[in-house]
C-alpha cells in the first residue's frame, strides 16, 4: 500500500454528460405528461358542464334527456341569467328551474312573479325551506330523505303512467287540497303539483336525481322526465349562476345557508339536494382526479424503469484490463480521503496475516486466530510475543505516520519469516 504520495486528483462526481445521459429519460417522460395534460384539459376546456346541464354528458348531467325531448319535437333552450328566464316564460313553454337556492331573496320573489303570471309549466328542483316560501308561498318542506325507486301512490296520469321512479329528498305539503301529491317518502310527497293561472301549474320536485344520464334508464325515470318536461312545445332549462348581472343589482344575497342545512339544492348548476350525504371523492373535480392517476402511473412507471433488474448477478467481462497496483492505489486513496485507518490497517493485517500463515504452516481458516498464529510465527522469529499480537492483531494506528509505520513492519515480519 502506498501512502508516501498524495493519490492523484481525480473527481468522482458526474460530469453534466452524464448526468443528462441519466436524467434524459425521466425529463421526456415528464415533458410527454405535461403535454398530454395540456391537451386533455384543452380539449375538455370547452365541454365540461356541471350538474343537470343538457349539455353534459357526465353521469350527473341531463343531456340524454334533452336528447330525447328534441326527438319528440320539444325545443330545448338553456338560459343562465334571470331576464333569459322569465322572458321566456309562457303558456306554451315549460321553465325547468334547477338550481333554485342559488337564486338571492329578490330574483326568487321576481321568478314567481313571472312564473304566476303565466299559463305555462313551471318544475323546481329541490327548493328548500326559503327558496319554496318564496316560490310557492304556503307550502312546507320536510327534512331530506334518501332516494330510492318509490310508487306514485296518487292519481296524477303522468305520475301513474310512469310508475316507479328514483324519488325522495326534499318532501313537501301543501294545505291546498287542490295540490296533488305524488311519490311519498315516509307518508309525505316529494312530487307536488300546484295548480296555477288557466292551464299553468308549478311542480315541486325533491330530487333531480331521475334526470341523471346514469339513471333515466332505471324504474320509470325517463318516462316522468318526458311527461313532465314534455308537456308544452317548449322546455327553457334554467341553469342560474352567480356570474347573473341580477345576482348582485338586486338586493340580499344567496340565501344558500337556510335551505342546504334542510336539505336544499345547493349546486351552481342544479346539482343534487345538499341534504344527501356526498363522498369526499364527488366534492373534487374530475380534472383533479385524472391528474391523480396520471401523476401515479408515471411514478410507476419511473419506478419500474429505475428499479433494479431482479435475478441472479450475471459476470461481465471487463472491457479494459486494470492493473492491481492501481486498483491498490484507488482504494488507498478512499481511505485516505475518508481517514479510514481503522479500516487501512486491519486490511494490511489481514493480507499479511494470510500470507504469513502459509509461510509458518498454518491452513487458511486458521491464520486469523491469534492462538494458532502467533506460536507459530514465534517459532520463526526473533520477535516477543507481546510485540508480535501487537503487530498481528493490534489496535488502528492514531495517525498517518503510525500507519505507514505499520506496514514497514509487517512487510520486515513478512520477510523475516518467509527467510526463516
Amino acid at each position: 500500500m502506498t501512502t508516501a504520495t498524495a493519490p492523484s486528483p481525480t473527481s468522482t462526481a458526474p460530469t453534466p454528460h452524464q448526468v443528462w445521459k441519466r436524467a434524459r429519460g425521466l425529463l421526456i417522460a415528464l415533458l410527454i405528461l405535461v403535454i398530454a395534460g395540456v391537451t386533455f384539459a384543452a380539449v375538455r376546456s370547452g365541454t365540461n358542464y356541471g350538474h343537470l346541464d343538457p349539455r353534459s354528458a357526465d353521469p350527473k348531467g341531463s343531456r340524454a334527456a334533452a336528447e330525447l325531448l328534441k326527438a319528440r319535437g320539444i325545443s330545448v333552450t338553456v338560459a343562465t341569467t334571470l331576464d333569459e328566464a322569465t322572458t321566456a316564460a309562457g303558456p306554451d313553454t315549460t321553465l325547468l328551474v334547477t338550481g333554485t337556492n342559488l337564486l338571492t331573496p329578490a330574483q326568487q320573489r321576481r321568478l314567481h312573479e313571472a312564473t304566476s303570471a303565466s299559463t305555462g309549466r313551471t318544475v323546481l328542483i329541490a327548493p328548500g325551506p326559503a327558496a319554496t316560501s318564496r316560490l310557492s308561498p304556503g307550502v312546507r318542506t320536510e327534512p331530506h330523505r334518501p332516494v330510492t325507486p318509490l310508487p306514485p301512490s296518487c292519481a296524477f296520469p303522468t305520475a301513474r303512467s310512469a310508475g316507479t321512479a328514483d324519488m325522495g329528498g326534499v318532501r313537501y305539503t301543501a294545505p291546498d287540497s287542490t295540490a296533488t301529491a305524488c311519490y311519498p317518502s315516509d307518508g309525505t310527497p316529494s312530487l307536488l303539483i300546484l295548480k296555477g293561472r288557466g292551464d299553468g301549474d308549478t311542480v315541486l320536485l325533491g330530487s333531480p336525481d331521475f334526470l341523471h344520464n346514469e339513471r333515466l334508464d332505471q324504474q320509470g325515470n325517463a318516462s316522468l322526465a318526458l311527461q313532465l318536461l314534455g308537456s308544452r312545445p317548449h322546455l327553457v332549462w334554467y341553469l342560474p349562476s352567480l356570474a347573473d348581472p341580477s345576482a348582485t343589482s338586486d338586493d340580499g344575497s344567496p340565501d344558500n345557508n337556510d335551505d342546504t342545512n334542510s336539505g336544499g339544492n345547493g349546486d351552481g348548476n342544479g346539482g343534487e339536494a345538499s341534504g344527501e350525504e356526498s363522498d369526499f371523492l364527488d366534492l373534487l373535480p374530475s380534472g383533479w382526479l385524472w391528474g391523480t392517476l396520471q401523476l401515479t402511473l408515471a411514478a410507476v412507471l419511473a419506478a419500474i424503469w429505475r428499479g433494479r433488474r431482479l435475478g441472479p448477478l450475471v459476470v461481465e467481462r471487463l472491457p479494459v484490463s486494470i492493473r492491481a497496483s492501481e486498483s491498490a492505489e484507488g482504494r488507498a486513496g478512499l481511505y485516505r480521503k475518508a481517514n479510514a485507518r481503522d479500516r487501512a490497517a486491519e486490511s494490511l493485517r489481514a493480507a499479511a496475516r494470510t500470507r504469513i500463515a502459509r509461510l509458518a504452516g498454518v491452513t487458511a481458516r486458521e491464520a486469523h486466530t491469534s492462538a494458532v498464529l502467533l506460536p507459530a510465527v514465534s517459532a520463526r522469529t526473533t520477535t516477543t510475543g507481546d510485540d508480535l499480537s501487537t503487530l498481528l492483531f493490534g489496535p488502528a494506528p492514531a495517525d498517518d505516520a503510525a500507519l505507514v509505520l505499520l506496514a514497514e513492519h509487517l512487510d520486515a515480519l513478512e520477510r523475516e519469516v518467509r527467510t526463516s
